[in-house]
């Protein structure tokens, strides 16, 4: 399966750094790093092992949880696409599942 990442998903990867590194830089650039070999290593071979998006109820986009984060896809034949990355307390909001 081929993992792409939307520019959604990028810009969050972004913030989600940049919060981080106000702390310590170092740590939020292992930290992304970390998310994102998380989600392509598992969803390379297991596209299916994310839960569907409760809030959407499609399944064909889906959930990977890492670190309290939610990083949010959609199974498009032999792609995955990852939609977004957020804060896992929040709810998605349908302009992020990509629909």
């Amino acid at each position: 399966m081929i993992v792409t990442w939307s520019q959604e998903a990028g810009d969050n990867l972004v913030d989600i750094e940049e919060f981080i590194a106000r702390d310590s830089v170092d740590r939020a650039v292992r930290f992304v790093d970390a998310l994102i070999d998380h989600a392509e290593a598992i969803l390379a071979d297991n596209p299916r092992s994310g839960r569907t998006v409760p809030e959407i109820g499609n399944p064909d986009i889906r959930e990977l949880i890492y670190r309290g984060y939610r990083i949010v896809y959609r199974l498009n034949g032999d792609q995955i696409e990852i939609l977004t990355v957020f804060e896992g307390h929040r709810l998605l909001r349908l302009n992020e599942s990509g629909d």
